[in-house]
């Protein structure tokens, strides 16, 4: 399928009529993919893809700007404000696409005007031979669906706040979770499945009798009133999980403003301020130490110099003291050994040599004491030995107070530290405001969530009804309603929906292993750095994706920067576009968002020119700027290009063909 011509008449900000070529073919035989459309915001980009939407699809098409209006008055809100009312309002696409392998062209035309009678547009189809064949309108939204089904049109024509959202989400948002339930074809046999319970009630009540049939409509009425019960607390369920959220947001609002204005401290005060005594006291008490220590012998440290001296003088005399002693008794011994000698038979003259030898030699020993100075501070030993004893406890009781004085300087330091906290407390008026704020905050969070529970509970209490009603009613159908047609179908129903089943979680794995790889792989191309992840699984439920690295690790999606997130969101789309198995164009609206250089760049040179055979890009100037447009004219990937000017004071658009921003 390819578009080959959009025409706008008064549509949105598109006064008169305005032609934009869409075919990527630049001559017979050559072709490129991108049509690149730019646009300031608020200039008509989006009114773009909303128009391909609504020629496609009608009243079905999910427009962006249409809410929850009626198609009549969504209708009236595209007409262009500069117009008459009778004036027409008309969208045409024309399209062409291989039917029975022969190329067909199509131009779809819807057309209306103010107020549109019945609040409907007027479809047309125009073939190739410029005829109206009556009998494709009438069948128009089923042939559409064979060509590109509303499911997953989302796969195809997406803008990047739907990248945004599905970047960031842990789960695909419902409108891709509902495109990728069409893809995987869950939604025939879900329909297949609400179609075999409408018929199987339908045959209950043709072979049921009277008294039958009134036990039947009112089992019946008690589970569709069971089933609207249980709609209602979903819904509620939802709103109250959204405002438990906000709450708690305000809670953490609440208790940064309690932390960050003084609240803690406030509360802690008591706690500061008993520290702060106890931290007093233990100074107090070292410094009675220190009194202590400063009625001893500390005072003596003041003249270490004299009493170095003392000790000095103290040793020299006692040294003096003991060379007298020691000479006496040399003198002594040398008297009693001449004694000796004289009582034996030795010559005189030997003794006299003797004698000479004993007096020099006690000459030579004390010569080195002839200079001492004379004894003056004459201690005795046991006072030196006190002095000695005063020095050690001296030298012990210096580092006792150096100890005590660092200690002491801490804990005042650590007082003052108490002492500011304290003074930074909020005031006790400020302080209860805090805490009641804090207080009110978490009450309201406790409630919402007490309500959040008594909701959960009555939703499983309701699944547990709506089960007990389902199998009273089938239950009463098999054991009361006797006629063998009815039971047939009703058995083979039964059947049936669990073929469903089974098939349904079959097909689901079957298309979810080919996602994954199609996944992984266009994320690997995008991203260019081969060793971030190894494998994708999507969950079979929610179809989150979870991501393993090359060691079978789960990769968690935070780790991811925001630029990956878009790519990964960016490969989901476009994986699920390929196994789709539909060779469609790609409309991408706002396609580069948030994304950083090298991402940008990554987008441009690998996705672009690959994501289709026909890619539409809807872009501002700071997304597709003039670095990443001059690639792509470089790489040949831009078959044509156009600017939508707009005009603010007239709040109207010109497309200008053959020119963009650069």
């Amino acid at each position: 399928m390819i578009f080959l011509e959009l025409v706008l008449q008064n549509f949105g900000p598109y006064s008169g009529k305005q032609v934009i070529n869409l075919n990527p073919k630049t001559d017979e035989e050559n072709s490129r993919p991108i049509i690149l459309l730019g646009g300031m915001n608020g200039g008509g980009k989006t009114t773009l893809m909303d128009a391909i939407r609504l020629a496609l699809y009608g009243p079905r098409a999910q427009c962006s700007t249409r809410g929850n209006l009626s198609y009549g008055d969504f209708l009236n809100q595209c007409v262009n404000n500069k117009v008459d009312a009778v004036a027409d309002t008309r969208i045409e696409l024309l399209f062409e696409h291989i039917e029975n392998d022969k190329p067909i062209k199509y131009r779809v035309v819807r057309s209306w005007t103010k107020n549109p009678k019945d609040g409907k547009d007027t479809l047309g189809i125009l073939g190739d031979s410029d005829t109206w064949p009556d009998a494709l309108v009438n069948i128009w939204d089923e042939y559409i669906e064979n060509l590109l089904p509303l499911g997953i049109s989302n796969l195809f024509l997406f803008d990047g706040e739907q990248v945004k959202e599905l970047a960031e989400q842990e789960i695909p948002p419902p409108i891709v979770v509902e495109a990728i339930r069409g893809l995987f074809g869950l939604e025939l046999a879900d329909r297949l499945a609400v179609d075999l319970d409408i018929l199987v009630n339908r045959k209950r009540k043709e072979f049921a009798d009277t008294k039958d049939l009134a036990n039947l409509e009112e089992i019946e009425k008690r589970l569709t009133q069971q089933q609207q019960d249980y709609q209602e607390n979903e819904q509620n369920l939802e709103n109250l999980k959204n405002q438990l959220e906000e709450l708690e947001v305000k809670q953490q609002e609440a208790f940064d403003k309690f932390i960050s204005d003084g609240g803690k401290i406030a509360a802690e005060r008591n706690q500061l301020e008993l520290q702060q005594k106890a931290k007093t006291a233990e100074v107090e008490q070292l410094r009675q130490l220190m009194c202590e220590l400063a009625a001893d012998v500390l005072p003596l440290a003041l003249i270490p110099n004299l009493l170095t001296q003392v000790q000095t003088q103290g040793e020299k005399e006692f040294r003096h003291r003991q060379i007298q002693i020691s000479k006496d008794l040399l003198l002594e011994r040398d008297q009693r050994l001449l004694s000796w000698l004289s009582q034996v038979e030795i010559a005189l003259t030997e003794v006299e040599k003797i004698q000479s030898f004993l007096v020099k030699d006690v000459d030579n020993l004390y010569a080195q004491t002839l200079d001492i100075e004379a004894p003056w501070l004459l201690a005795d030993d046991e006072t030196l030995s006190q002095l000695d004893n005063l020095i050690y406890h001296l030298q012990n009781s210096q580092l006792s107070a150096k100890e005590k004085l660092a200690i002491i300087k801490n804990k005042e330091e650590e007082i003052i530290t108490l002492e500011r906290q304290v003074q930074t407390a909020a005031a006790p008026e400020d302080y209860t405001k805090l805490r009641q704020a804090v207080e009110t905050a978490q009450n309201q969070v406790v409630e919402a969530k007490a309500n959040y529970e008594t909701i959960r509970r009555r939703l499983a209490e309701l699944e547990t009804i709506i089960a007990k009603s389902k199998k009273e009613l089938s239950d009463y159908t098999v054991e009361n309603i006797k006629y063998k047609n009815n039971e047939h179908i009703i058995t083979s129903a039964a059947k049936v929906q669990e073929t469903l089943k089974i098939f349904r979680e079959k097909l689901t794995l079957r298309k979810l292993n080919k996602l994954e790889e199609e996944v992984k792989n266009c994320f690997l191309y995008l991203l260019h750095k081969s060793d971030l992840v190894h494998r994708i699984a999507i969950d079979t439920n929610t179809f989150g994706l979870c991501l393993y690295d090359f060691n079978g690790k789960p990769v968690p999606k935070h780790r991811l920067s925001a630029g990956e997130k878009q790519l990964l969101a960016i490969a989901f789309l476009w994986g699920l576009a390929k196994v789709s198995g539909h060779r469609l164009p790609v409309a991408i609206d706002t396609p580069l968002g948030r994304l950083d250089s090298s991402h940008r760049s990554n987008l441009v040179e690998r996705y672009f020119p690959s994501a289709s055979h026909q890619v539409i890009l809807l872009s501002t100037d700071t997304e597709i700027g003039k670095k990443e447009v001059e690639t792509l004219r470089e790489n040949e990937a831009i078959a044509r290009e156009y600017l939508l000017k707009y005009d603010s004071s007239t709040r109207q658009t010109t497309v200008v063909e053959n020119q963009y921003f650069w």
